[in-house]
């Protein structure tokens, strides 16, 4: 079972994802951090398989954020999430070790769920043996 955490101040934008993930993985257990101490403390009791990261977060950057993250705990697959698509933001998520970076406002619900789709097979092919395409 995969468990997945939104990291994300707004609660509206929240439930969007969680019923999102949850209508085509219904097995899935999804939680919620609005900000970057409530997202720590949680990673830490649960170790997510994924979380979905913000960018604008009350006290601490999603950037920031997720360079902790994936410090302590390089295996767990981070998604940048935001409004704000520009070059800069998308280069410093890379720098700050975010395996994936989508834009809320060009990214449809089918495009993150394919996605999940995807980390979730690369996973499960991890578990019992090599990733596709190497020896």
């Amino acid at each position: 079972m995969s468990k997945v955490l939104i990291v994300e101040d707004s609660a509206f934008y929240r439930q969007l994802l969680k019923e999102a993930l949850h209508s085509r993985f219904p097995s899935m257990d999804i939680f919620e951090a609005a900000d970057g101490k409530e997202a720590l403390q949680k990673i830490e009791a649960m170790l997510p398989d994924l979380v979905f990261m913000d960018i604008k977060l009350p006290g601490e950057s999603g950037l920031e954020l997720t360079q902790k993250i994936k410090t302590q705990y390089p295996d767990i697959i981070i998604t940048i999430l935001t409004a704000y698509d520009i070059p800069e933001y998308r280069e410093a998520a890379y720098q700050y070790k975010a395996d994936y970076f989508l834009s809320k406002g060009s990214t449809s619900k089918e495009d993150v769920l394919t996605l999940v789709d995807s980390i979730l097979s690369d996973r499960r092919v991890d578990n019992i043996g090599p990733k596709r395409g190497n020896p």
